[in-house]
């Protein structure tokens, strides 16, 4: 890893990175890309929170049918998720959408749509197991105490789990920064539309272009080193900054 990482590090030209900081196509690639994972971190969450709750705490038939599902999208290539979210959104649902005005395909809703979708299973995941390390009986006393479902999620469930959730919310954010299959079937490879880093990588090593594509690189393994500390920290796995 040390190998890797020193040799992307050292075989691009400094020069030449500082140059790629002031293009305004990487100034694009970096907001495009930031406002879109999150946006598309914050949806996670929004399905994240209660499925992993109800996988947690309530059995039912079908449970571990529904529970596979939530895995597809870590188990499937990524290419494999985009072309079926583009048959989704294009054929089958595009010219509902257009009337509505919500065209997904080739837009920046579509990269917001496809990083949802390839990230929210890593936030099921990952908030279940958080879930599954309260001890249940802290929630019954809340309740044998008068407060109501609502309030023991709120005052006690989520409090005890907010170091799973935090992580869980930062794996999710991570997966969506760099994400690129999914999004180049749904979104397209735009330049200057839909081109998040990931695409910026690609577009420009296919024109030869390796210093831009280098320097962005280095920016995306810098940011994944931190978002990966903080995940480690937040949760307790022993790892001090």
């Amino acid at each position: 890893m040390v190998v890797m990482v020193g040799g992307l590090l050292f075989y691009g030209e400094w020069a030449a990175f500082l140059s790629v900081i002031r293009n305004p196509e990487f100034h694009f690639a970096v907001v495009f890309t930031l406002w879109t994972s999150l946006l598309a971190t914050v949806l996670a969450a929004v399905v994240a929170v209660p499925c992993g709750f109800i996988l947690s705490r309530y059995h039912f038939q079908g449970k571990a049918l529904i529970d596979a599902l939530m895995d597809i999208p870590i188990v499937l290539p990524p290419l494999v998720s985009g072309l079926a979210l583009l048959i989704l959104f294009g054929p089958v649902l595009g010219n509902t959408l257009s009337r509505l005005g919500l065209d997904v395909v080739f837009s920046s809703r579509g990269v917001v749509v496809a990083q949802w979708f390839i990230a929210t299973p890593f936030a099921i995941k990952t908030f279940k197991q958080a879930f599954d390390a309260i001890d249940p009986r802290l929630e019954n006393v809340a309740r044998t105490l008068g407060c109501s479902p609502a309030d023991v999620f709120l005052r006690v469930t989520m409090p005890l789990a907010k170091g799973g959730v935090l992580g869980g919310l930062t794996m999710a954010w991570a997966r969506a920064l760099g994400e690129f299959g999914a999004t180049a079937m749904l979104a397209g490879i735009t330049r200057m539309k839909t081109e998040t880093l990931s695409v910026a990588i690609f577009l420009n090593m296919t024109i030869g272009d390796m210093q831009f594509a280098i320097a962005t690189a280095v920016i995306m393994l810098l940011v994944a080193l931190i978002l990966m500390s903080v995940f480690k920290v937040v949760t307790g796995t022993g790892v001090r900054l």
